[in-house]
């Protein structure tokens, strides 16, 4: 099939259709009555809702929101909102007090302080890559950036260690979330639906044992922009599909784009498309009308990630007998 700008348009009612009774399977063949989804008012999880309960029904689904003292308080409102519309049952448990005794604040805090002795717990902070990648060569070096309670921001490039401390901290807020979901799914013999799609699987754009710590995945399969395209066929609400894509655990707001894929996913699905699927850069550059050097550059990044992170796909090692 020719490359062209349509290509990830998905026909929606026969996709929702083979999600469906893909959950069904998967609920039946791990001997489990129902889902636990936990919900971040985003796209992502709304859309993933919205199938549980098409495929199981609303007294087999279980939606969990785990917000925490840095959650953009909007989250809980378009949840709400959306499980309101749709007739799922949640349960809300603020993670604070649990990030907090772990230490999750206050070890990414002293990182922080040590590049930053002014930042203090007024202040707001967010890590982000280099910013739009097609137009400029740039190496995936990540930024802090702070903005104190008068709105001043400053920005420093992170060393490796600083990076991996930061990161180590702030992933446990996804670690502790998955905790919470395990409890309500073996309390209930549910299993727990993943809601990680596949621009962020192939780019390894989520936590090890965090949001990747699930028995199903079943938009895993799809990228951004067709998650996107079956969410608005099936009803999410406009206030979820018009929210910029984020993820939510920085107390300083940043966007998927600013933070990891440098691209915005109108122009990233494609390129990560003909890139997994081998389409030449020649092609790719007369569909999107982009230039040479552009798709080259997007198909470095795209493969520099898919390498560095093949260990979050990957299953525990083990020896042979």
């Amino acid at each position: 099939m020719r490359f062209h700008k349509d290509i990830l348009r998905i026909d929606c009612q026969a996709e929702a259709d083979r999600i469906c009774a893909f959950i069904q399977q998967q609920v039946a063949a791990m001997k489990r009555g129902g889902a636990v989804i936990g919900l971040s008012g985003g796209v992502d999880s709304a859309l993933c809702a919205e199938l549980c309960l098409r495929a199981l029904g609303k007294g087999r689904v279980l939606g969990l929101v785990l917000p925490e003292r840095e959650s953009n308080p909007i989250t809980t409102e378009y949840v709400t909102m959306h499980t309101q519309k749709i007739g799922l049952n949640t349960v809300t448990i603020d993670i604070t007090s649990a990030l907090e005794w772990f230490g999750t604040y206050e070890k990414r805090d002293q990182v922080i302080r040590a590049i930053f002795p002014e930042y203090n717990n007024q202040c707001k902070s967010k890590i982000v890559l280099p910013p739009d990648l097609l137009s400029r060569d740039a190496f995936n070096f990540f930024t802090l950036r702070i903005e104190d309670s008068d709105g001043n921001v400053k920005s420093t490039r992170l060393n490796s260690r600083s990076l991996r401390c930061i990161v180590a901290a702030t992933n446990t807020k996804q670690r502790t979330r998955m905790m919470h979901l395990y409890y309500y799914a073996e309390m209930n013999n549910y299993l727990v639906c993943g809601t990680t799609n596949r621009t962020e699987l192939v780019q390894g754009f989520f936590v090890k044992y965090g949001d990747g710590g699930v028995d199903v995945d079943p938009i895993a399969h799809l990228y951004k922009m067709q998650v996107y395209q079956l969410a608005g066929h099936l009803g999410v609400i406009d206030e979820i599909m018009e929210r910029a894509p984020s993820p939510d655990t920085f107390s300083f707001e940043v966007t998927d784009e600013e933070m990891y894929f440098r691209i915005p996913y109108s122009t990233l699905d494609l390129l990560l498309y003909a890139w997994e699927n081998g389409i030449s850069v020649a092609e790719v550059c007369e569909a999107m009308g982009l230039t040479e050097e552009q798709v080259k550059r997007a198909f470095r990044d795209f493969a520099s990630k898919y390498s560095a992170t093949r260990y979050l796909r990957a299953l525990p090692l083990k020896l042979e007998l």
